[in-house]
C-alpha cells in the first residue's frame, strides 16, 4: 500500500529525523475509484492523517470517479518514521461515509529538495485483491527553514478567509414524507457547506413544517460550493428516520440578490422553500502589523464616512442592517504561559472568534512568550457580541491543549489602547497562568446598532442540546416557587385593604386609588420609567465603575456562585436600569422618549388602530417573515450577572497566586 511507480524515491537512504520538515503535498487526481452510490458514482473526498492526526481533508468532488482536486497543503513533519496515511471516501451527508481505499506514504524514503511525482495505490485492508484505483500526488520534503515560514503562513491565512456570507432564511417544509405510525413526522433540516454545519430546531407532528429560521453560512471558494440538506425524523429513545436530502451548487446564482427556491427532496417526496442571498465580505482579513487597515488615514477616513461620518451618513446605508461595523485586533504578544509539552515550552497560536467568525494566528514554536504581530479584521454584525480570544498549544498527535482564553465585548472596547489581559481558565470564573497583549479598534453605525438590537441575536451553526440537571431543574422550579409566592402575597396585601384589617393602610390604599385615577394618563407608564432610567444615571455616575478586580477576588467570588446561584433571578431589567450596559440603557432611554411623545400627542385608539392594521397585513405584505418578540431580543442583549463577571478584566496580584488562596481556603 505504499507509493508505486513513484520517481526519485530512494528507499535505501533514511533522513535523519532529528529536525522539522515541511512536507508539500498537492493531490492531483484520482483513477478509476471504487463506485459507491446506486447511480454508479460517488461523491470522494481523501483525507490525510500523520501520527493519528488529520491534517488535512480535500474537497468533495460530486459523481466522478476520476475526480479531479489540484489541491495544495503545506505540513510541518517533525518525524521521519511516522508515515502519512491516505483514506479516501465516498461523502453520503446525514448519513455514514463510504470506505473506498486507503494507502500509506513513507516520508523517510523520499528524496528532498525536489518535487516527486507518486501514484499510491488505493487498497482495502479487509480485502486486499480488489482493484479500488489510484491517487495521483506530489509531494516535495525539505528541510524547515526561516525561507518558508512566510509562504506557510501565506497559505495558513489564505484557508481561513472567506469571501462571503450566504444567508439563508429556512421557511417550510412542503408535504414530506410520513415517517411515524400516526402517519406524521417530526422533521429538521440539517444544513452542510464545506465544514460548517448547522441544525434546524424539530417543528413535531406535522408533514408541512414552519420553521422560519434564519442563519448565516461562510462562502470560502470564490466559484461558490454545493450547500447540502438533509431533512430527519426526530425519535425520541431510538435513531432518527431519514427523509431526504438535496443540494444547492451556489456558482449558479446571482450576487447579492435575494433566490426563493423551492428544493425538492432526491429520494423522497416533499421539498424544502428557502430564502438565500450571497453577499460579498470585504472587512475580513488577516494582515501583519505593517499593513494594519484602520491606521491608513485614507482608510480610516472612508470607513468612518460608512459608519459615523454624521447624521444624514448614519441613516444613509440601513438596506443592510447586518453591517453594523468592523472592529480590528491586534494580537501583539503573550507572555509567561502554561508550559504544555514534557520539554517544559508549548507551541502556542491564537485564535479569535466573533460569534461563528473564527479566525487563528501561526503557530511559535518552543516558546512561552510568543510575538504573533498579526492584526485581524472582522464584520460586526451586532454590537453586543463578545470577541473571545483564546490561547492553545498544538499538539500533532491529539488535539490541541488550552492555555487560556479572555472575553472582550465589543462595548467594552476602548479605541486604539494596548492592553494586556489576564488569561482565564474554561469556564472564565479564575485566572490561569500568563497574560495576552492586544491592542482594538471598533467602528460602528449607532442607529443600526440599535435597530439590531430588537432583532433576535445570530446563533451558533450547532449547538449541543442542553442535558438535563437536577440542579438546574431545582433552580428553575425556585424561581417559579417564588414568582407564584410574590402573587400570592400582593394579593394578600391588596385584599387586606379591602377588609380593613388595619384602618390606616386601608385610608392610605384609598386616598392613593382615588389620586391615581383621577389624574392617570398613559403616557405617565413610559414616563415614570424614563424618571427611574434618569435617577439611576445620577447615581451611577457618582460611583467608581469597578471595571477591573483582582484576579484573587474572582477566583473566590466563583465559590459563591456556585453556593448562591439557584437563588438568583433573572436581572435583565434591572442591568437595564442600574446602567450597567450603557448602550441599551441609552437605547432604553430613547425608546421611552418616543413612546412618551406619542402617548401624549396621539390618542391611544389611533396607536391601537394602527398597531392591529399592522398585524393584520403583515402575512400578507411579506407571507415569508420570520416573527420575532423585540422585548424579548432586546431582552436577550442584556448580560447575566455571571456574564458581567466573565467579562471583567482582571488586575493581576504577583504576590498572590489562586492556587495558594485554595490551599488557605479549602473551602
Amino acid at each position: 500500500m505504499g507509493a508505486t511507480g513513484a520517481s526519485g524515491v530512494n528507499s535505501d537512504r533514511a533522513l535523519p529525523s532529528s529536525e522539522m520538515y515541511q512536507l508539500d503535498i498537492v493531490l492531483k487526481r484520482g483513477h478509476n475509484l471504487a463506485i459507491r452510490d446506486r447511480g454508479g458514482t460517488s461523491d470522494p473526498y481523501v483525507k490525510f492523517k500523520l501520527c493519528g492526526k488529520e491534517v488535512f481533508r480535500s474537497k468533495t468532488i460530486h459523481k466522478n470517479l476520476n475526480p479531479v482536486w489540484d489541491e495544495g497543503t503545506k505540513l510541518l513533519v517533525d518525524s521521519l518514521q511516522e508515515p502519512l496515511y491516505v483514506k479516501v471516501f465516498d461523502y453520503d451527508f446525514g448519513l455514514q461515509d463510504d470506505f473506498m481505499g486507503s494507502a500509506y506514504l513513507y516520508l523517510e524514503s523520499l528524496e528532498q529538495q525536489r518535487a516527486i511525482p507518486v501514484n499510491l495505490t488505493l487498497q482495502d485492508p479487509h480485502y486486499p485483491d480488489v482493484d479500488l484505483g489510484t491517487l495521483e500526488l506530489t509531494v516535495t520534503l525539505r528541510p524547515k527553514d526561516g525561507s518558508i515560514e512566510e509562504p506557510h503562513r501565506d497559505l495558513h491565512r489564505k484557508h481561513q478567509l472567506w469571501r462571503g456570507i450566504v444567508s439563508i432564511s429556512l421557511i417550510e417544509g412542503r408535504d414530506l414524507c410520513p415517517m411515524d405510525p400516526n402517519g406524521l413526522s417530526d422533521p429538521y433540516a440539517k444544513f452542510r457547506l464545506g465544514n460548517q454545519k448547522y441544525r434546524s430546531k424539530t417543528m413535531p407532528k406535522t408533514l408541512c413544517p414552519q420553521w422560519r429560521e434564519q442563519f448565516d453560512l461562510h462562502l470560502y471558494e470564490e466559484t461558490g460550493g454545493v450547500l447540502e440538506i438533509a431533512v430527519w425524523d426526530k425519535d425520541t429513545g431510538r435513531r432518527d428516520d431519514f427523509i431526504g436530502r438535496c443540494t444547492l451548487d451556489l456558482s449558479t446564482l446571482a450576487k447579492e440578490h435575494t433566490h426563493r427556491l423551492e428544493l425538492a427532496l432526491e429520494e423522497s417526496r416533499g421539498s424544502v422553500v428557502l430564502l438565500l442571498t450571497l453577499t460579498a465580505s470585504s472587512h475580513v482579513s488577516i494582515a501583519d502589523l505593517s499593513l494594519t487597515p484602520l491606521d491608513d488615514p485614507i482608510e480610516r477616513r472612508e470607513i468612518m464616512g460608512r459608519y459615523v461620518s454624521n447624521i444624514v451618513g448614519m441613516f444613509r446605508p440601513l438596506s443592510n442592517l447586518k453591517d453594523v461595523g468592523i472592529v480590528q485586533v491586534k494580537v501583539m504578544r503573550a507572555e509567561g504561559l502554561m508550559a504544555a509539552d514534557v520539554t517544559g515550552k508549548s507551541d502556542p497560536f491564537c485564535v479569535l472568534e466573533l460569534n461563528n467568525d473564527r479566525l487563528q494566528t501561526h503557530t511559535i514554536y518552543k516558546n512561552l512568550n510568543p510575538e504573533w504581530n498579526k492584526v485581524f479584521t472582522f464584520n460586526v454584525k451586532d454590537i453586543h457580541s463578545v470577541l473571545e480570544v483564546t490561547v492553545f498549544d498544538e499538539d500533532r498527535d491529539r488535539s490541541a491543549d488550552f492555555l487560556g482564553k479572555v472575553a472582550i465585548p465589543l462595548l467594552h472596547i476602548q479605541n486604539g489602547e494596548q492592553k494586556g489581559y489576564v488569561l482565564k481558565n474554561k469556564e472564565m470564573t479564575g485566572p490561569t497562568k500568563g497574560l495576552i497583549y492586544l491592542e482594538s479598534d471598533v467602528i460602528y453605525s449607532t442607529v443600526k446598532a440599535g435597530l439590531r438590537t430588537i432583532v433576535p441575536p445570530e446563533q451558533k451553526y450547532i449547538e449541543e442540546e442542553p442535558k438535563v440537571s437536577k440542579h438546574l431543574l431545582q433552580q428553575n422550579f425556585n424561581r417559579v416557587k417564588r414568582c407564584i409566592l410574590f402573587v400570592i402575597n400582593i394579593g394578600t396585601f391588596i385584599n387586606s385593604c379591602f377588609e380593613w384589617d388595619s384602618p390606616q393602610r386601608s385610608i392610605s390604599a384609598f386616598l392613593f386609588f382615588v389620586v391615581v385615577v383621577w389624574n392617570f394618563e398613559l403616557y405617565m407608564v413610559p414616563g415614570a420609567l424614563l424618571l427611574l432610567l434618569t435617577w439611576n444615571y445620577f447615581i451611577t455616575a457618582g460611583r467608581e465603575s469597578g471595571d477591573t478586580v483582582s484576579a484573587v477576588v474572582l477566583w473566590e467570588a466563583t465559590f459563591e456562585w456556585e453556593e448562591e446561584e439557584e437563588e438568583k433571578d433573572d436581572k435583565s431589567v434591572c442591568v437595564t436600569f442600574n446602567w450597567t450596559v450603557p448602550f441599551l440603557s441609552w437605547l432604553a432611554i430613547s425608546v421611552l422618549c418616543v413612546a412618551t411623545v406619542l402617548l401624549y400627542l396621539i390618542p391611544l385608539r389611533y396607536l391601537v388602530l394602527a398597531w392591529g392594521v399592522n398585524k393584520f397585513t403583515k402575512k400578507l405584505r411579506n407571507p415569508y417573515l420570520i416573527e420575532n418578540n423585540e422585548v424579548l431580543d432586546f431582552l436577550s442583549r442584556v448580560p447575566s450577572d455571571v456574564q458581567v463577571m466573565q467579562y471583567r478584566e482582571l488586575k493581576f496580584d504577583p504576590g498572590q497566586s489562586p492556587s495558594k488562596r485554595k490551599k488557605t481556603n479549602p473551602g
